[in-house]
């Protein structure tokens, strides 16, 4: 039999990813799209590439319908799955993935990036998903940190698409602004460096300090360019070989000999990773689509190995190079 699946706040970008992804999955069927804003329209009145492909209704709040499910996702807005989840009964039986930051900093819920929490993430019942910049980060970033090659000042630049910003209009998000335009927002001190932080001191770097991220607003809509350069005497074989060992048995991160570009990522839940040595620097390139493996992409991914799924279920897509 099937999954059964539900989706809380499925007005908003990340719902929609969501939902193109699970009307399509082999193992699961979508029961329970709750939206107070969107309740009794059709899902394709909101999310409208997804006309003829689902005949769904957007539904209100609903306790009983959440009896059933095999998983949820949270999809609100950050600050709101904590008071859902503690106001709300939901068995012990139900998988429940936030994609917000409320609890990816909570030791009681594992923290879903596959990378480092795969095993983790099999069978378990709470998954905080991590955020898009903080995935794209640490696929270039957590190699350097677990070989030793990180405890220094690390150096790092990323450049996000529109959509990362959510589905509410802002000045920043308007056409005619970010159209052809590059703003750097939040300089050494976004959000996400709270999560990327806690991760690297698990995996041996000393502290947190010296991460120096300064994020850029992009040009475009989707997706997530970093690149990341340290300190280090290792050379570019070495260099490799750490990223290759440690991507191993990634079923979507990629280590490529071939400088990337965002292109190969974009409506793909693929993580691409480039490495090469500069003098005594060791560069690094990370890129991700924001809202697949950033988001929606990931939490499909922690789904699946949640419920004893296979990983890449439902997952294969190809990215839009033109």
């Amino acid at each position: 039999m099937k999954k059964k699946t539900g989706i809380i706040g499925g007005g908003g970008y990340t719902a929609g990813e969501l939902l193109r992804i699970l009307i399509n999955h082999p193992e699961v069927e979508i029961t329970y799209v709750q939206s107070d804003s969107q309740a009794g329209k059709a899902i394709h009145e909101v999310h409208t590439d997804l006309v003829g492909e689902t005949e769904l209704r957007f539904s209100a709040a609903d306790a009983g319908a959440l009896k059933d499910l095999d998983a949820i996702f949270l999809c609100m807005g950050h600050g709101r799955s904590k008071g859902w989840v503690e106001s709300t009964p939901v068995s012990d039986k139900t998988v429940i993935i936030d994609l917000s930051t409320d609890y990816r900093m909570d030791d009681n819920w594992v923290y879903g990036l596959p990378e480092i929490n795969r095993e983790a993430a099999r069978g378990s019942k709470r998954i905080a998903n991590p955020g898009c910049f903080a995935t794209a980060i640490q696929l270039g970033l957590l190699p350097l940190v677990q070989a030793g090659l990180a405890n220094g000042e690390v150096h790092i630049n990323g450049m996000t698409g529109s959509t990362g910003a959510g589905q509410k209009p802002m000045p920043t998000t308007h056409f005619s602004w970010r159209n052809a335009n590059v703003s750097v927002y939040k300089a050494f001190g976004h959000q996400h460096l709270n999560e990327i932080g806690r991760t690297v001191q698990l995996l041996g770097r000393p502290n947190a300090d010296g991460l120096n991220f300064l994020p850029l607003r992009g040009p475009f809509a989707r997706g997530i360019f970093v690149t990341t350069y340290v300190q280090t005497d290792a050379s570019e074989a070495e260099l490799k070989k750490v990223f290759n060992d440690f991507y191993a048995e990634a079923a979507f991160t990629h280590v490529t000999d071939v400088n990337p570009n965002l292109k190969q990522v974009v409506n793909t839940n693929k993580g691409l990773v480039f490495v090469e040595k500069h003098g005594d620097k060791a560069l690094v390139i990370s890129m991700i689509d924001n809202l697949l493996k950033g988001a929606s992409g990931q939490a499909v991914q922690n789904m699946n190995l949640a419920l004893g799924l296979e990983e890449m279920a439902g997952l294969r897509l190809k990215a839009g190079m033109f």
